[in-house]
């Protein structure tokens, strides 16, 4: 049975293109995918990403339960800070990356992803120590205000001040009236917010945010620029670029595991034992200098011999070159390492670039 976003009839008002996407109905586009996310990157863009998934802990011991599960490190952070992470198999491989929200220690929100939704809360209830988990996706709408105009546009519609509200931070306070969690965090590479609220909400306040954002040039977005957009900027997706076949530390993701840290995480000696003994390889951003788009699933070739695959790829609108990101070997992992991708039956050369492919100041 396909599912639908509490947005999905304001999507086909406004003429998107719906695709079936990992059991939802959502919108690919609905001007151009360029034009979205040229939109994104120069002014602001709204995209409908609540099929995301929200898991919640509450009670006492919540923050030591969460921790126990994720890779990175809670009991580090505030009330009203965010961290990404990983929940890791017991390989160090990816189960799901998420991003947790700390409101209190007895108070943790978990945003999973919507392919893994029903995947995660089994395993977080099978692992659980302490708070049992409970499954509030069906309770949130998330919408994700993106662009240099986003603060701008949020703000004029709430009483919160944003300006205390950092990157990776998170307030509660009603935008447009809507009671909302007003989270800093995002997945295109500008600055903005992730709106969660009530899903009874989600029409007031999409309709709020086209409207107020008109002077800045707003525009509806789909997963079209969604996926062009993180591209850019390196951002994995999981499912292409990690999976649980792929550890933490082979997809450049070091940064969200702790190892040092009081209690240890699931997948913990794993990855220890990996770092010790040398990551085999490595996730790594490249540029094609031959003509040709790198396109997920395509094999990446060294001396004719294939040695990986692309994992996800585009023509960047805002680079504008054609980009990759693909797993090689660790000697191939270096900048200016040179592969090939074989294109239908034509190897096309590339080299390996330091990322994001975006630079963003």
């Amino acid at each position: 049975m396909t599912r639908r976003t509490p947005l999905n009839e304001a999507h086909r008002k406004l003429g998107a293109r719906m695709v079936d996407f990992v059991g939802w109905d959502m919108p690919v586009q609905y001007s151009s995918v360029i034009a979205e996310h040229e939109a994104v990157r120069t002014a602001v863009g709204l995209f409908d990403v609540s099929h995301m998934g929200e898991i919640e802990f509450a009670g006492p011991g919540a923050l030591e339960t969460v921790n126990r599960l994720i890779s990175n490190d809670l009991a580090r952070c505030q009330d009203g800070q965010a961290v990404y992470a990983g929940l890791l198999n017991d390989l160090g491989g990816f189960v799901d990356d998420v991003v947790a929200y700390r409101f209190s220690p007895e108070r943790i929100l978990i945003c999973v992803n919507s392919s893994n939704r029903e995947k995660d809360f089994a395993w977080m209830k099978a692992r659980a120590e302490g708070v049992a988990p409970v499954d509030r996706g069906d309770d949130y709408a998330q919408i994700a205000v993106q662009g240099p105009k986003a603060v701008g546009l949020v703000q004029r519609l709430t009483q919160a001040d944003l300006s205390k509200v950092g990157t990776y931070r998170f307030t509660e306070g009603e935008v447009a009236g809507v009671k909302s969690i007003i989270s800093r965090t995002g997945y295109t590479g500008e600055d903005g917010f992730e709106l969660y609220c009530a899903t009874d909400d989600a029409v007031k306040l999409w309709d709020a945010l086209l409207e107020a954002g008109q002077p800045d040039g707003v525009k509806p977005c789909g997963l079209g620029a969604r996926d062009s957009l993180r591209t850019e900027m390196k951002y994995a997706l999981y499912g292409n670029d990690i999976d649980d076949a792929h550890t933490a530390l082979e997809a450049g993701l070091g940064w969200i595991v702790k190892l040092d840290k009081a209690g240890g995480f699931i997948g913990k000696d794993a990855l220890v034992a990996q770092k010790a003994a040398g990551v085999p390889r490595k996730l790594v951003g490249f540029e094609l200098t031959g003509a040709g788009i790198p396109r997920h699933g395509y094999p990446i070739l060294k001396d004719g011999v294939r040695v990986g695959e692309v994992t996800s790829g585009t023509q960047g609108p805002t680079v504008k070159k054609p980009i990759g990101m693909g797993y090689v070997p660790a000697n191939l992992a270096t900048e200016g390492s040179t592969f090939d991708v074989e294109i239908r039956g034509r190897a096309v050369p590339a080299v390996v670039v330091k990322t994001p492919f975006l630079k963003k100041s």
